[in-house]
């Protein structure tokens, strides 16, 4: 069982900020306590302490390595405990001893494999000596303010993007993967079967902590009620605060909760349940990690949209109809633009091959960057339209290169015109920007084209996504937060 809190926050500064590290059971095997030092050794800023009593006296990339962390006189802040489940108990006793309030437990093996009375023992070690235990079967802290980290190649640049996850594999790739979204992380904890800080004592810190902005959860199973009430009450906080909380529950099929039995030794709730804290904690629930990562890059670079009535900009009638049919199965609306919306369109575009309802079809116009430019503007003004979404397809920009000298623009870049055009827009609209940047060819020019114009736009704080699906989940989602904190009396913000 967890220990059960009595109402005090944790003051978690020496885990998060440590001074000083030591890490237990390291050598050059990749699976061991030596992976966490290659991760950190150029990286973290103070003392690296360094156990393991068959390598005494050697030395691990500079490091020297201590037979016992008795040896060491001097405070350490936390520990990453990376010993066979075995030999935790026994590691657990000295490192009590040592005085250190945080530990990570880097092995499996404890209840996801039935072994729930070594869980009990080493909880009842870190009670006796006032430990608090991240994990075990975990890989802990990721951190680029302090130096943590806990996977290769991990971004140095700090970003407002916290999260809690009971699968470190997930943590790894979510970091990643958010970066290509133009995301940084604040801080990631990763916590495995959460034996003892549960996704909630973290909740109540990011609730707080000034460098969070939003919170991602993947969330395999809670221990116990009471945990899972201190849980919901604390998303509710986060979500009123104007911290959204995006919750990915996995667990769906039959197969899953297999796996997640033998993951993190923990039962998947009832689908309908974990929906239900969806609705009334303000979260939005995701399914995969695309989705996750998406929707905090939305809430990261956009304000929230005032409806949910959304204005499309494409090229060609069919790919129109196509966004039409998806957006609307998400529950948002593409309604009609006003008559003195139309009329100033008309103006610039030619009535051949377009159309000025919405969706808007600028047909072969829609390859001028400013007439995009001038369609964005003419959305923004529009009293019916919410949030704008533009369909770009970057790849193809090369081929036009010939058509555009043609109609007088020599030497035009398109992609950087593109670019130059949709920033002026960003900064004079109201309204939030969408670009979905459909994949037609695959090819190494192609994809080269898509990565600049993604890297560009991201750094203006306009979202870029590669489908109308994921673009239709992520304006549903956070349109959804929308109305949660409106119910609230949260929305708009100015009135609080």
């Amino acid at each position: 069982m967890p220990i059960i809190k009595q109402n005090q926050k944790i003051d978690f500064n020496k885990l998060l900020f440590p001074k000083s590290i030591g890490i237990i059971g390291v050598s050059h095997d990749p699976g061991s306590g030596g992976f966490f030092l290659r991760c950190m050794k150029n990286r973290f800023k103070g003392p690296i302490y360094l156990f393991n009593p068959r390598l005494t006296g050697q030395n691990l990339y500079g490091f020297k390595i201590y037979s016992s962390i008795l040896e060491i006189s001097e405070p350490i802040d936390y520990v990453i405990l990376a010993v066979p489940a075995r030999l935790c108990a026994k590691l657990m006793k000295e490192i009590g001893q040592n005085g250190v309030p945080f530990v990570t437990v880097f092995a499996s093996g404890f209840r996801e494999v039935g072994n729930e009375d070594l869980e009990k023992e080493i909880l009842e070690i870190a009670k006796k000596y006032n430990i608090r235990i991240i994990g075990p079967n975990c890989i802990g802290i990721y951190n680029p303010r302090a130096g943590l980290y806990f996977a290769f190649e991990q971004s140095k640049k700090a970003g407002n993007f916290s999260g809690v996850f009971q699968s470190g594999g997930i943590a790894q790739n979510l970091s990643h993967l958010a970066v290509s979204y133009g995301l940084y992380i604040s801080k990631f904890i990763s916590i495995g079967n959460a034996l003892d800080l549960s996704p909630a004592d973290f909740l109540e810190y990011f609730l707080d902590d000034e460098y969070t902005k939003i919170i991602g959860l993947y969330i395999e199973n809670l221990r116990t009620i009471e945990e899972g009430r201190q849980f919901m009450k604390t998303i509710k906080e986060c979500n009123l605060s104007r911290k959204p909380v995006i919750l990915w529950r996995a667990g769906y099929g039959e197969a899953t909760k297999k796996a997640i039995l033998s993951h993190t030794g923990g039962l998947a709730g009832n689908n309908e349940i974990w929906k239900a804290v969806g609705k009334q904690t303000g979260s939005c629930i995701v399914s995969n990690s695309n989705e996750l990562i998406a929707l905090a890059s939305a809430f990261n670079l956009t304000h929230l949209p005032e409806t949910r009535d959304v204005g499309i900009i494409g090229i060609g009638g069919g790919s129109t109809i196509e966004a039409i049919d998806i957006l609307e199965n998400y529950n948002l609306k593409i309604p009609g633009l006003t008559e003195k919306s139309v009329i100033k369109m008309k103006r610039f575009l030619p009535d051949v091959n377009t159309n000025v309802t919405n969706p808007l079809d600028l047909g072969g116009a829609g390859i001028q960057p400013n007439i995009y430019y001038r369609t964005i503007l003419a959305l923004d003004k529009d009293p019916n339209i919410s949030s704008i979404v533009f369909i770009k397809d970057p790849e193809r920009f090369g081929g036009f290169q010939e058509l555009l000298e043609e109609m007088g623009y020599k030497d035009m870049d398109l992609n950087k015109e593109f670019i130059r055009y949709i920033s002026k827009a960003k900064r004079i609209c109201t309204k939030p920007m969408y670009c979905v940047m459909l994949k037609i060819n695959e090819g190494f020019e192609e994809y080269k084209s898509r990565y600049k114009f993604k890297l560009k736009l991201l750094n203006r704080n306009v979202p870029v996504f590669e489908s109308l699906e994921l673009t239709g989940t992520v304006l549903d989602k956070i349109n959804s937060y929308r109305e949660f904190l409106q119910k609230h009396g949260k929305y708009p913000k100015n009135l609080h």
